[in-house]
């Protein structure tokens, strides 16, 4: 493994790698087939100074508005040890307890050192758990650790783990709206996989520790405002797919030595940084390094990936269909090309004995779309 960790320094260079969230974990699902992602998560590489860096920066995270109404709805459902939030947790799960202990674990004393929170997170969670104290507890941000790539990530959650008769369950809240009974479905897929990481590692806490890990619950709480106000409400969510979902990429994630393999000698994403913390690395030789590890552009990508605009523009130049997403490569069987999908629908090509069907079907398409014209 320490091999594996120098060789992954190597590829990121001489900087602090940057650590894994949930978000990014939970990113790694939307597109577990790119190389690249995975290489550059694995080393810790900065893709937002990277992307920066070769002139395609990353248009990510929310707005100032967003994260201030989020903190907002956050602090008011957390106040009063957490009075108004367990009345919903009561309502949801119903329970008979009238009260709970409320535990803050975003610090251990005035220190707030990730791995120090990470061992008092431990502690606290065991000693619920061994207990099997029936009153209930609220762990309000207990830091959480998980394995990714043979690294140790640290998980700081917007949640509570809400431990009741001797079950955990994860307590996610956001700031995204409920209106009229009705939620933007992307928006709680995303919160369901963010969750699910959560609960993965929880789950891998106890089992280290010799206890039941299915005492943490499938079952996520989902906190959010109603309609246009910052009233809770709470759903439950079953993440048991989401799960899968993430111990699969994990154990992807454990085979990156492949990918290194494959690597020709040399090649680094080391931003050269000056005493300021600056980049001084020549863009083209990024870019150049860049494109020695086979990315897999979807335009899904653009919404969880901080170098989706570099490999679209890659993906461009090289007249590739990923562009249009996997439906339209899907239904295009083996043509993989702009220019030969026009050339079939235009009949200035001759298909490929495979290719028969889709020509016919794309020149009857174009027949159509002249018509209109």
């Amino acid at each position: 493994m320490d091999s594996l960790n120098t060789r992954l320094a190597a590829l990121r260079g001489g900087t602090s790698p940057v650590g894994f969230s949930a978000r990014t974990i939970a990113g790694l699902n939307e597109n577990p087939g790119c190389a690249r992602r995975a290489l550059l998560d694995a080393s810790g590489a900065d893709k937002d100074r990277i992307g920066a860096r070769v002139g395609f920066p990353g248009r990510f995270g929310q707005s100032p508005f967003a994260l201030a109404r989020g903190r907002v709805f956050e602090e008011q459902i957390k106040a009063n040890g957490a009075a108004q939030l367990l009345r919903l947790l009561r309502e949801k799960l119903g329970l008979t307890i009238e009260e709970a202990a409320y535990l803050p674990l975003e610090d251990v004393g005035d220190n707030t050192g990730r791995e120090l929170r990470a061992r008092h997170t431990t502690a606290q969670l065991l000693r619920a758990a061994r207990e099997g104290d029936d009153a209930g507890t609220l762990f309000d941000h207990p830091m959480l650790r998980l394995r990714v790539a043979g690294c140790t990530a640290y998980l700081e959650p917007d949640l509570v783990a809400f431990q009741v008769g001797g079950r955990f369950h994860v307590v996610e809240i956001k700031s995204f709206a409920v209106i009229d009974g009705q939620v933007d479905g992307e928006q709680v897929t995303a919160a369901a996989r963010q969750a699910a990481v959560y609960v993965l590692a929880l789950r891998e806490l106890l089992a280290d520790h010799g206890l039941d890990p299915e005492t943490v619950s499938h079952e996520v709480l989902l906190v959010t405002p109603a309609d246009f106000t910052n009233r809770p409400v709470v759903s439950l969510i079953d993440v048991r797919k989401q799960l899968a979902a993430v111990r699969r990429v994990l154990a992807r994630m454990s085979r990156v030595e492949t990918l290194l393999d494959a690597l020709p000698e040399g090649v680094s994403f080391d931003l050269a940084p000056d005493d300021d913390g600056d980049p001084t690395r020549d863009p083209a030789e990024l870019a150049a390094a860049l494109h020695q590890i086979p990315a897999r552009y979807r335009p899904g990508c653009r919404a969880h990936c901080e170098l989706a605009a570099f490999c679209r523009d890659e993906a461009r130049c090289a007249d590739s269909l990923d562009v249009f997403g996997p439906a339209v490569g899907g239904m295009l069987g083996g043509v993989d090309t702009v220019c030969a999908a026009l050339g079939l629908a235009e009949g200035t090509r001759a298909p490929a004995e495979d290719e028969a069907e889709i020509a016919r079907a794309l020149r009857h398409a174009e027949t159509l779309r002249s018509g209109l014209g």
